[in-house]
């Protein structure tokens, strides 16, 4: 027992005072998962059920054409395809190849009244 606490410890001055680069790379990626993944289960927040946008937009899906309402639909199946498509087409510069502009925009507005609970 003694001697791995010794190991560990000459590990962890070597480590310090002679970083490896692959070493720092796979401490900041496993320490950014298990964050991520900590957040995830211990968020008290308010959140958005992403298929709330899509029932926002049910009175005014007759002006959109089948494969518009199918791809809002993938779009509203979860908060981070909706968080995506808000930071690429909203707030961004991009222009849907799928959506109308009228479309688009009245998706945007929609998204854009949660945008603080995304």
């Amino acid at each position: 027992m003694k001697n791995l606490l010794i190991l560990i410890v000459a590990t962890a001055v070597f480590l310090h005072f002679y970083p490896q680069p692959e070493v720092t790379k796979f401490y900041n990626e496993a320490k950014e998962s298990l964050l991520d993944g900590f957040s995830e289960f211990s968020d008290t927040s308010v959140r958005l059920k992403a298929d709330k946008i899509f029932s926002d937009l049910k009175p005014q899906l007759s002006s959109f054409s089948a494969d518009e309402v199918n791809v809002l639909k993938e779009i509203t199946s979860s908060r981070v395809k909706v968080n995506s498509f808000y930071q690429d087409y909203c707030i961004g510069t991009k222009r849907s190849a799928i959506f109308h502009p009228t479309n688009q925009a009245t998706i945007c507005k929609t998204i854009s009244k949660y945008e603080n609970m995304l």
